[in-house]
C-alpha cells in the first residue's frame, strides 16, 4: 500500500503534488508549486521552492535547496521551474536555482550525482548520468552533456557548453566550450586527449574510439587553427563516423570558442 511519510517538524504545503511512497524527513520545507515523484526521499533540512519538479526515486540529502529564485538582477519573480530527473542523487548543501524568462527552466537530468556544495545556476541544462564532484559551480545558461564528469571545485563561466562523455580535472576554470569525448586539465585548461577508457566502458566500439581519436589528432595536433582543422579533416575522410559528425556540429555551433 502506497503512502507518504512526513516528519511532524516539516512544513509541507497541502497544494504540493506528492507521489506514492515519498519520505520527507525532519525540518524540510515544501512550498505550494512543487511536484515530487514516487519513491523519492528528502532526508532532512531540504527546501523545495515553488517551481521544483522532482522525479522518481530521487534522494536529496540535508541542506539542499532546489528551485529558489535565480541569482539574476533581471529576475522579477516570474513563475519558472527547476527539474531534477529520475534516480538522481543530490548531496549535502547543493543549490539548484530555477530558470529565468530566458528559458523558464533549469534542468538536471536522470541518474546524475551532484556531490556536496554543487551549484547549478538559472537556465542551466545538465544531461543524464552526469557526475559533478564537491564544490562544482555552474554559472547561468551552462550546458553539460550526458555522461560528463566534472572534478571538484571546478567553476564554469556562464553560457559555456561541456560536451558529452567529457572529463574535466579538479579545480579547473572553464571559460570556453569543452568539446565532446575529451579529457581536459591543467591551468589554463587544455585538452589532454580523448576519454577512451570512459567511452569503452560505456560500450563504444573500438572503431568509433579510433575515429574520434583521429579527428582530434587532425584538429588539435596538426598545427591547424580550428576552422582549418575541420576543413582538413572533412577533406581527408570521405566517410565520417556519426559521433565525429556530432563533434564537428558541436564545435561549429560554439559561440565562446573551444579549448585546444
Amino acid at each position: 500500500m502506497s503512502q507518504v511519510t512526513i516528519h511532524p517538524s516539516s512544513i509541507v504545503s497541502s497544494k504540493a503534488r506528492i507521489g506514492n511512497n515519498v519520505s520527507i524527513g525532519p525540518f524540510c520545507v515544501v512550498e505550494d508549486d512543487v511536484e515530487i515523484g514516487d519513491n523519492t526521499e528528502l532526508i532532512s533540512h531540504v527546501v523545495l521552492g515553488n517551481g521544483a519538479r522532482i522525479g522518481r526515486e530521487v534522494r536529496i540529502h540535508p541542506n539542499a535547496v532546489i528551485a529558489t529564485a535565480p541569482q539574476d538582477l533581471k529576475y522579477r519573480n516570474e513563475p519558472t521551474t527547476a527539474h531534477i530527473g529520475d534516480r538522481t542523487v543530490i548531496r549535502e548543501s547543493v543549490t539548484v536555482n530555477r530558470g529565468t524568462v530566458h528559458s523558464y527552466q533549469t534542468r538536471v537530468g536522470s541518474d546524475c550525482l551532484l556531490m556536496a556544495y554543487v551549484h547549478v545556476a538559472h537556465d542551466c541544462v545538465v544531461g543524464d548520468h552526469v557526475i559533478m564532484a564537491n564544490g562544482v559551480q555552474l554559472g547561468g545558461h551552462v550546458e553539460v552533456g550526458d555522461w560528463a564528469i566534472l572534478g571538484g571545485l571546478t567553476g564554469v563561466h556562464q553560457f559555456c557548453r561541456i560536451g558529452p562523455h567529457t572529463m574535466i580535472g579538479a579545480c579547473s576554470r572553464v571559460v570556453k566550450d569543452v568539446p565532446p569525448f575529451t579529457l581536459s586539465g591543467k591551468e589554463p585548461l587544455s585538452i589532454e586527449g580523448i576519454n577512451a577508457v570512459g567511452l569503452r566502458r560505456r560500450g563504444f566500439e573500438d572503431a568509433t574510439v579510433r575515429a574520434i581519436d583521429d579527428f582530434y589528432t587532425v584538429l588539435l595536433r596538426s598545427g591547424f587553427n580550428t576552422s582549418d582543422g575541420l576543413r582538413a579533416y572533412e577533406s581527408a575522410y570521405s566517410e565520417i563516423d556519426p559521433q565525429v559528425s556530432m563533434c564537428i556540429d558541436f564545435i561549429r555551433q560554439s559561440k565562446r570558442g573551444i579549448y585546444r
